[in-house]
């Protein structure tokens, strides 16, 4: 599943292809990608919305359009991104394409098909139950401190809990804590504040690394296989 660095990566290789480029239509074939409103509501409200920006907020991919509403995907296990001319062949696992106004194509291939697709207006009914981007300026040392005081769950699965902290998957908890020289089973209230420093460094540390060695790779997402 792409983590924080993957899904970064993938915002900064997608925003020069489509930043400032109109969506012009939507196709589907596998509704359950359509997480809201349903495929219906998606291909009447969002062809004519052009892409002003693309962000990331934990593993979430977040296109800011000129209209009120904000369409944000996530690629959950095999979901996979990739801007297409319309001439292209189809792979058989892409199973939502966004037509756009130069003629080419985003593709969302999921041979799982557990990635996700939401249209709302307010941006916070998906992504309000985050917690902190570990690698903003706001999450320092003591914020770590704060939020592992008096919990009584192990240091791994924790670190999953995206409520606790966004972007970390599997991959990078296991790294960050290597880095710490921490147990994975250690509870997170039994850290002193040297260990708790040390996770706090070993998370920007992996995570930072992740992003400059282009996460997976960047190619991955621009081309079709």
């Amino acid at each position: 599943m792409p983590e924080l660095p993957e899904v970064e990566t993938i915002v900064r290789a997608l925003r020069p292809l489509l930043q400032d480029r109109t969506i012009t239509g939507v196709w589907n074939d596998w509704p359950r990608h359509i997480a809201a409103p349903n495929v219906a509501e998606l291909q009447m409200r969002l062809p004519g919305s052009k892409i002003v920006d693309i962000s990331r907020r934990g593993k979430y991919l977040v296109f800011h359009l000129d209209t009120p509403e904000t369409l944000i995907l996530h690629l959950k296990m095999s979901g996979h991104l990739a801007v297409m001319a319309a001439d292209q062949p189809v792979h058989a696992h892409v199973h939502t394409v966004f037509y756009l106004d130069d003629g080419q194509q985003l593709r969302f291939r999921d041979q799982r098909k557990f990635g996700r697709v939401y249209l709302v207006e307010d941006a916070q009914t998906v992504l309000g139950n985050l917690g902190p981007e570990p690698l903003t300026p706001t999450f320092t040392a003591a914020t770590l401190a704060a939020r592992l005081h008096g919990r009584q769950r192990a240091l791994k699965p924790l670190l999953l809990d995206q409520s606790f902290v966004a972007g970390i998957g599997n991959i990078y908890a296991d790294e960050a804590l290597f880095d710490a020289r921490l147990h994975p089973q250690r509870r997170a209230s039994s850290l002193s504040a040297a260990e708790v420093e040390r996770l706090y460094a070993g998370i920007r540390r992996v995570l930072q690394l992740g992003i400059d060695r282009e996460g997976a790779s960047i190619s991955l997402y621009l081309k079709p296989d």
